[in-house]
């Protein structure tokens, strides 16, 4: 195969340490890693929903090691596979099927990852070719979901994917377990084969989920209508899987939610009231990272959690700027964006963050930065680790969220003093002089919304 890597039968276990699912002393399930490259597009599949930026061979392999990891497989052997032609029966052609099992063989692995789309006949001929267990991009995304998935909402959404995706995979020919024949002497067909019951089974069990989330989706819109009365705006976090979503919201609410180099280290979203330096308290949402070809089951199993997204009064489109295809990254999360509403060419709601500006050495920094310079909304700069950019970014929000920032001077008689602890907390207080008769005069920093909230409080308290 182009490109082989082969990391040995043992090269990959000894620095890992056994993860979860399986006992510190069981050997993790070796894998072979393959990532097909078309080179053009099966007949009759539609590339309007396509990126229109393409990524690096060497990008996907290293993005589909990471997949394979995340869930404690140890790729034994990596390769990418050109596609001139795909075969409606088995993506790949003969001979590249043939190197693909003889890999396995020799590899004693038992797991095949193959890093794109699979039909359930595609899968079903790579399986008995190869004889070991094979994964789809889809499917592997889907066993990480149901690794990370932690609330009961999550492992819904994770289940109801799952379900959906392994309906359309019974292409198994078990008739040797027909239940009973129909109709009378040799004319009379199978009655319901095994096959059948089990997609009735699955049926049954989407329908009985689809109930249990459509509860959990009321009692979110239930949680969504009280913040509303509050109310406090909502900031969501957005931004393809390991741009480091969790440790940007970990730096801005001093939260303690999973943030390590990972993908898809957090699953669940979580939500958190901050204070903005200048008093405007918000919730602040981290989310489910994207992913390039994130299987439609997942999206629309998840809608009810994306939904936090699309309510947002702020998103924050959170960039990995170190990575080589970020371009390429910010495409899918947009795309996605558009799949749930939000029309990222258009909304204003939403902030470009560039994160990880630790990373790249002084020039490509100057160079990128200059080059957004003269743009009409130029991205803020940040490291979320570092913790460089994120006064200019929580300055950005509130000013985003509650105008700009105001000087104002405020003069408090002695009867006011119980208006100076709420002063203090939603205001930057940047001087004070007490003056001879009692009275306490203030120079304050505030948003625009917060000068008009603390003049309606001193007009309301003198009685105007």
């Amino acid at each position: 195969m182009a490109q082989d890597r082969n990391a040995g039968k043992n090269g990959g276990r000894s620095s890992r340490q056994a993860g979860e699912g399986r006992r510190p002393d069981e050997e993790p399930t070796t894998a072979v890693v393959v990532v097909p490259v078309l080179t053009r597009q099966p007949r009759g599949e539609d590339d309007s929903n396509r990126p229109r930026l393409t990524r690096s061979s060497e990008a996907r392999l290293e993005e589909a090691v990471g997949l394979t990891r995340a869930i404690d497989l140890d790729p034994v052997s990596t390769s990418i596979v050109v596609v001139n032609d795909p075969r409606p029966a088995t993506l790949l052609g003969s001979g590249k099927v043939d190197e693909l099992a003889e890999t396995v063989r020799d590899m004693h692995a038992e797991l095949v990852i193959v890093d794109h789309p699979l039909t359930p006949v595609q899968q079903r001929n790579l399986e008995k070719a190869t004889n070991a267990k094979v994964l789809d991009r889809t499917g592997l995304i889907l066993e990480i979901f149901g690794r990370r998935a932690r609330t009961k909402e999550g492992t819904l959404q994770v289940d109801l994917a799952h379900l959906n995706y392994q309906k359309g995979r019974l292409v198994r020919s078990w008739t040797h377990l027909e239940r009973q024949r129909g109709g009378a002497g040799f004319l009379g067909g199978p009655g319901e084969t095994q096959i059948e019951a089990d997609r009735r089974a699955l049926q049954e069990k989407i329908v009985k989920l689809k109930r249990e989330l459509e509860t959990v989706r009321r009692t979110r819109d239930l949680h969504r209508a009280k913040r509303r009365k509050v109310p406090f705006p909502v900031v969501a976090i957005v931004g393809y899987t390991n741009a480091g979503k969790s440790t940007l919201f970990n730096r801005l609410t001093g939260a303690g939610v999973l943030a390590e180099n990972m993908l898809f280290a957090t699953l669940d979203p979580t939500l958190r009231r901050v204070r903005l330096p200048h008093g405007t308290p918000i919730i602040l949402s981290d989310t489910v990272g994207f992913i390039s070809d994130l299987p439609t089951h997942l999206i629309a199993a998840f809608r009810a959690t994306l939904e936090e997204v699309v309510e947002a009064d702020l998103i924050i489109h959170l960039r990995d700027i170190s990575d080589p295809d970020t371009a390429a990254q910010a495409e899918d999360v947009e795309r996605i964006l558009t799949d749930l509403g939000v029309d990222p060419s258009d909304d204003k709601r939403i902030v470009e963050v560039w994160n990880k500006i630790d990373r790249l050495d002084e020039a490509t920094r100057e160079r990128l930065l200059d080059e957004s310079a003269g743009e009409k909304s130029a991205p803020i700069a940040v490291s979320a680790v570092t913790g460089e950019g994120i006064e200019v970014l929580t300055a950005l929000v509130e000013e985003r969220l509650s105008g700009e920032l105001r000087s104002i001077t405020v003069k408090l008689a002695p009867d006011q003093f119980g208006q100076m602890d709420w002063l203090y907390r939603n205001g930057d207080v940047t001087s004070r002089s007490d003056n001879e008769d009692g009275s306490v005069t203030l120079s304050i920093t505030a948003t625009a919304a917060t000068c008009d909230e603390i003049a309606t409080r001193l007009r309301r308290k003198s009685g105007d």
